[in-house]
């Protein structure tokens, strides 16, 4: 699978490149080169590197559009398959399905299903553990509803311990196909899903799934 490094990388690949680049080149200068703490050093900084090239990694996905299918919005791990109270969109009952995503995991989200944008908006929060119960109301968050003719979906992005930026490429009226880029979450994070009540999902409790390619839901069987 072709693996490219996210847009939402570029400015941070760059600025730990140069920043790396400059500290190494201090140590050096100081410890004389190639002593054994300057081996240490360059193990560390190529250490640091690969880290941030794996969080910003985006693997090219070809999804196959399904009318009948929930697909999952990102890679990881199911923390939530519960009925809650929605207050913020829906005001009533929904089966709420949540993804945990780690450091490691891809944090490109995606959108589940086709459709029209109705609802997209930014709620500036706390920074709670991503899989602590009240981070889906009080975490730094970003909501979007999709309608179809077969339902109407909330996608609500959830910043993490770690993370201090939501991106969300989705505007109100936009028409998006599944499968395609929602947005993004840098630094560990976590990805609600509110369902209609009824709904038999296909995922359970601590299943590893991934973006694009696990399916939430069948909605016809």
């Amino acid at each position: 699978m072709p693996i490219t490094i996210h847009r939402e990388g570029w400015k941070i690949l760059f600025g730990t490149i140069v920043s790396l680049l400059i500290f190494n080149l201090l140590i050096f200068k100081l410890t004389n080169w190639l002593h054994f703490f300057d081996y240490l050093v360059i193990t560390i900084s190529g250490f640091i590197l690969l880290c941030i090239l794996q969080f910003f990694r985006n693997p090219k996905l070809h999804v196959l559009e399904n009318e009948n299918q929930i697909i999952c919005p990102a890679d990881g791990k199911i923390v939530v398959v519960e009925e809650v109270f929605e207050a913020e969109y829906f005001n009533d009952r929904r089966l709420q399905v949540s993804i945990f995503m780690s450091p490691t995991n891809v944090h490109v989200n995606r959108n589940p299903i086709s459709g029209t944008v109705r609802y997209v908006k930014y709620h500036p929060g706390k920074y709670l553990v991503a899989w602590h119960p009240k981070s889906s109301t009080e975490n730094e968050r970003n909501t979007v509803v999709i309608e179809n003719d077969n339902l109407e979906l909330l996608v609500r992005q959830i910043a993490g311990a770690l993370a201090r930026r939501i991106v969300n490429y989705l505007e109100e009226g936009d028409e998006v196909m599944q499968g395609k880029e929602l947005g993004f979450i840098k630094f560990g994070s976590r990805v609600d899903l509110f369902l209609p009540i009824g709904t038999k999902v296909d995922v359970e409790l601590n299943q590893k799934v991934k973006g694009g390619k696990t399916v939430i839901a069948n909605l016809k069987y």
